[in-house]
């Protein structure tokens, strides 16, 4: 989707928020919490506080961000498949736990599925390839050395069977070579020794890559969906050098537990919409290469149904397991 597609969405659902009858419920009681799965800072949790305060002024309500960090955000997720479905109680779900984290782990203790109520995708952020100060810094090569010493040029990630970890998978598997996984425990430490030199390659968030890609510290070779970010305009895409269709991007999305009312949901995804079309949040989103977002509680309920069966079917042919 197009800026101006994305732009025009959002719009047409603020508009349709303005007129009678449409998401007439009131809004939580509050105060409201979103909880984060991740630590202060990350790409979750700058969104999430993005949404909560612009959600604070609209509803004239306390709207507090609440980390709760730990097992790729599956503590958080948990926390919130439990809560009172009032809607004051809300998670800013991510890829992890909500598209990837079924098909490694059979029990979680929730269900993505069953437990969770869907209320509005916020943004799809593309994975950068970034290389270390010592590795080349073009996508040929790369093939050219993991062709050379298959199973030995390192790769960082932020942990087995994280969004990182399965964009490298995705990429072995679509280009037929084989690498070296170095699974961290977060994004952090994966800089830190990349600048280092102690690993090879990574594919990060662009969140978290972009400080270091724009002070020159690393190299970025392609980003990871499928088409370019305003961010990173240069940038070309996995799919552009040789890999038509390759996707390995990260989402984020508001969701709340299950049965919560209908007109709760929509009175929240109808504010989301308004502020997904505002001037300054689209500026600050599209600065972390955040777009696609906004849409109905339906369009972002089918999103993650397809991106879990989407990643179960290469964590199923790759062999990936938490354990590994």
């Amino acid at each position: 989707m197009q800026r101006r597609q994305f732009l025009s969405t959002v719009a047409a659902a603020g508009a349709l928020c303005a007129q009678p009858g449409f998401a007439q419920g009131k809004p939580p009681a509050g105060p409201v919490k979103i909880l984060v799965g991740f630590s202060a800072g990350g790409g979750t949790d700058i969104l999430a506080r993005i949404i909560a305060n612009k959600l604070n002024t609209l509803w004239g309500i306390p709207v507090i961000v609440e980390n709760k960090p730990g097992a790729a955000g599956l503590i958080a997720a948990a926390e919130v498949a439990k809560a009172p479905a009032d809607g004051n109680t809300l998670m800013m779900g991510h890829i992890n736990a909500l598209g990837i984290a079924p098909a490694l782990n059979p029990k979680l203790g929730f269900s993505p599925e069953r437990d969770f109520a869907a209320i509005a995708l916020v943004g799809q952020t593309p994975q950068v390839l970034v290389a270390s100060p010592k590795s080349s810094t073009s996508m040929p090569g790369l093939l050219a050395a993991l062709k050379k010493k298959s199973g030995e040029i390192s790769f960082g990630s932020s942990g087995t069977g994280s969004a990182q970890h399965l964009a490298l998978a995705l990429f072995e598997q679509t280009a037929g070579v084989s690498a070296l996984h170095i699974p961290y425990k977060g994004a952090s430490n994966v800089m830190t020794d990349l600048l280092g030199g102690q690993i090879d390659y990574a594919f990060e968030g662009m969140t978290t890559a972009s400080p270091f890609i724009k002070g020159g510290k690393v190299r970025a070779l392609a980003q990871t969906g499928t088409k370019r970010v305003k961010a990173f305009p240069d940038v070309p895409t996995v799919a552009e050098q040789g890999y038509p269709g390759f996707n390995a991007s990260i989402w984020f999305g508001l969701v709340g537990p299950a049965k919560m009312p209908a007109e709760v949901v929509a009175r929240i995804n109808a504010d989301v919409n308004r502020i997904l079309a505002m001037p300054d949040v689209v500026s600050k989103l599209e600065e972390f290469g955040a777009e696609d977002g906004g849409g109905t509680p339906q369009r972002f309920e089918a999103f993650m149904r397809d991106e879990r069966a989407k990643w179960a079917n290469l964590i199923q042919s790759r062999g990936i397991r938490v354990d590994a």
